[in-house]
């Protein structure tokens, strides 16, 4: 042994090479714990919502577990299941009402192993045939429930911020193509037209494209309209390269006026992205399906499924109406990548801004093959019928105002007098109490609160539960 080898022996104290890919004893046990935890998980009835911890608490409650020797499987998964966990919130409880909830099928989060498990490999066609097949049968479904051609198809990326950027990326890059193809320079500065109330991922995705933001004024009640965004246009000119819409604002649900903001682009050239991460999945409902006329004209759309398509996180449908135009701007190439990009195959890798990617639209697959889109559509509507409900318990309740009403399945409201430091101690209460996770949230510089409902097994008890201890 030369001194290299006896130096490599001492750093790591003999231990074997394969130990931790090998099928032993060792590791058969490990998988036989993790398995049996997660399906104690997956399917308890009592949850309980947990809550954060200080740095400090978790020091001293969970110290240190790595170092050279490691702990072994079963102390590791107690840390977890013990210490850890409880200081996470549980976003799949029926009275987690804030941000935008998750709320996974059990086959969709049962199915998440199975990927996990299966090594499958998501960016090619190459590595991943069967995996990319499936999620592209849930692209092709859902863009035929938006009204989108046959031909549409994308891509399952991580959350909306990189959909919207990825969508974005994709419409400047058809727009200097359409120029390039005209002979014509390019303009000084690049433009996108949306909402002001857009989602903050907007202006974070034109940030990183170092292009500006057109922030237009949606009417008192929320919705952006084909007059406002008019305007927009006929000011900046040939400088706007595309035009967001929001089909379901996260702050209230608001779906703006897609219809009016599409029949523009008879007028003007512009590519039509809507982001649809929260909202857009209420088109599987009847109840809701006529908020959305317009969005069949898009030339881009987001929904995120681990929103209200009840998919673990983390999962972005983006769906391009021509994919060639993801295609052209998103494919990398390199010489160790031509035996992927040299083929006409679909390889999910050049349809947004990443290389390697898990499947992560199969879990959504797998949920839909089981259960059926009627099954989608009925959890769905539950959730938009029992906004409504809740939303006239809340007008009729003294010292409690219905900010806005609900479109979707967010309902805004103030109580009446509370300032936001009352909102935040009556927060920090319900989480304190495991009743519920209510934040503060605010508009137009007033404080107020909001239920955003995802989760079919929330109820109106619950609810008004809720409201009774304001």
């Amino acid at each position: 042994m030369n001194a290299q080898d006896a130096s490599a022996a001492r750093a790591t104290n003999g231990a074997d090479p394969t130990r931790m890919h090998a099928v032993s004893a060792e590791t058969t046990d490990l998988v036989d714990l993790v398995l049996d935890y997660s399906r104690r998980r997956m399917l308890a009835r009592d949850t309980p919502l947990d809550k954060p911890v200080s740095e400090f608490e978790l020091d001293r409650l969970a110290g240190r577990a790595i170092g050279e020797a490691g702990i072994g499987a079963a102390r590791a998964l107690a840390l977890f299941e013990h210490v850890l966990a409880p200081a996470c919130i549980t976003t799949d409880h029926p009275q987690y009402l804030s941000f935008i909830p998750t709320a996974p099928t059990k086959a969709a989060t049962a199915f998440d192993l199975v990927v996990s498990a299966s090594a499958v490999y998501g960016g090619s066609w190459l590595e991943g045939a069967g995996a990319v097949y499936a999620e592209n049968e849930v692209l092709a479904w859902l863009a035929g429930e938006f009204g989108l051609p046959a031909t549409a198809g994308g891509v399952f990326v991580q959350g909306g911020t990189l959909g919207n950027l990825s969508a974005l990326v994709a419409a400047r890059e058809h727009a200097r193509f359409v120029l390039r193809t005209a002979g014509t320079d390019a303009p000084g500065r690049w433009k996108v037209v949306c909402s002001a109330e857009a989602h903050s991922s907007i202006a974070s995705a034109s940030r990183v494209m170092d292009v500006d933001v057109v922030p237009v004024a949606p009417g008192d009640d929320g919705m952006l309209r084909g007059d406002a965004v008019r305007a927009a246009l006929e000011e900046h000119g040939a400088s706007v390269f595309a035009v967001v819409a929001t089909a379901g604002s996260t702050n209230f649900g608001i779906v703006d006026d897609v219809d009016s903001i599409a029949a523009l682009k008879e007028e003007f050239d512009f590519w039509l992205h809507v982001d649809g991460a929260y909202g857009l999945a209420a088109m599987l409902s009847p109840l809701a399906r006529d908020r959305f006329a317009g969005v069949e004209h898009a030339d881009s759309v987001i929904v995120d499924p681990h929103k209200w398509l009840f998919a673990p996180f983390d999962a972005c449908a983006l769906i391009y109406r021509d994919p060639e135009t993801g295609r052209r701007a998103h494919t990398q190439h390199a010489e160790y990548l031509d035996t992927l990009t040299e083929t006409s195959e679909w390889s999910p890798s050049d349809y947004a801004a990443h290389l390697t990617r898990r499947a992560r639209g199969l879990p959504l697959w797998f949920s839909l093959a089981t259960y059926g889109g009627g099954a989608y559509r009925a959890a769905i509507t539950s959730s938009i019928r029992l906004a409504q409900d809740i939303a006239r318990e809340i007008e009729s309740r003294d010292g409690l105002r219905l900010v806005r009403d609900p479109q979707l399945s967010v309902v805004v409201f103030e109580r009446e007098g509370w300032s936001r430091e009352d909102y935040g101690a009556w927060s920090a209460r319900l989480l304190d109490d495991q009743r519920a996770f209510v934040t503060p949230s605010s508009h137009a510089g007033r404080p107020n609160t909001r239920f955003a409902i995802v989760n079919p097994t929330t109820t109106f008890d619950q609810l008004a539960g809720i409201l009774d201890t304001m």
